[in-house]
């Protein structure tokens, strides 16, 4: 199976912008306006796994300032699981981030996502501080050092 990593470090044209919502929103079941909240985010990178023109799998993020990225959104599409596609999208991400000097990456996640939690561990992240959200979701904290 032929997959190809895209990155980009600013909003991916209209069409494979679409793609990728439209895989969040199999994935997550609502869009919550991700394009519009994505024009809003400094240093903007989107990663996408593809496999021939279907988006199979993105990984998108943020600098949070000159040194810390906020690893924001992904997912793989269902049929392509278990292909270290989210792994290789990590690897990616991070490999990116260190070429662009940064030295700590930083994400969330919640305990029914446990499939992203046991990703980040393995790869390396600690949990850093858990809360509570205004909705009264329990969030975890992860952050890596980049630096070798």
């Amino acid at each position: 199976m032929q997959i190809d990593y895209l990155i980009f470090n600013s909003l991916p044209d209209a069409l494979l912008l679409e793609s990728i919502i439209e895989l969040h929103k199999e994935i997550f079941g609502a869009s919550n306006d991700l394009s519009y909240k994505m024009t809003n985010k400094p240093g903007l990178l989107v990663i996408t796994a593809m496999n021939g023109a279907k988006v199979i799998g993105y990984k998108i993020g943020y600098a949070l300032a000159n040194d810390k990225f906020y690893s924001w959104l992904g997912g793989v599409d269902t049929n392509f699981r278990e292909f270290g596609v989210g792994s290789t999208l990590m690897e990616k991400q991070h490999q990116y981030l260190k070429k662009e000097g940064f030295s700590v990456v930083q994400t969330k996640t919640m305990n029914r996502w446990r499939s992203m939690l046991v990703l980040n561990i393995k790869n390396g992240f600690d949990v850093i501080d858990t809360y509570t959200d205004e909705k009264g979701l329990h969030k975890i904290i992860l952050e890596k050092c980049l630096l070798n």
